[in-house]
């Protein structure tokens, strides 16, 4: 039987993460830029500059629209986790 995938907002998935560091931001950043460097698969929307909402991720990725399976979070944060990130 396969495992159903679940979608998490890039926002939503930050706020999974974000015990332990110093706000939801720095999670969202941290993730964004996993995304970035091709470390975290990811469904991106980007923001036009003058469409921005909120505090910037890196390559303008809308936290609210960037989707990342849960499956694809729990291998990148174990990933993460056995480099010391």
């Amino acid at each position: 039987m396969d495992k159903l995938k679940t979608a998490l907002s890039l926002h939503d998935a930050a706020r999974l993460i974000a015990p332990g560091l110093t706000s939801e931001h720095e999670a969202e950043v941290m993730l964004a830029r996993a995304i970035e460097h091709n470390e975290l698969a990811a469904s991106v929307k980007r923001w036009a500059t003058e469409q921005w909402e909120g505090k910037q991720l890196p390559g303008n990725i809308n936290r609210l629209e960037t989707f990342i399976e849960r499956d694809e979070l729990d291998r990148w944060l174990e990933t993460a986790a056995k480099a010391g990130r």
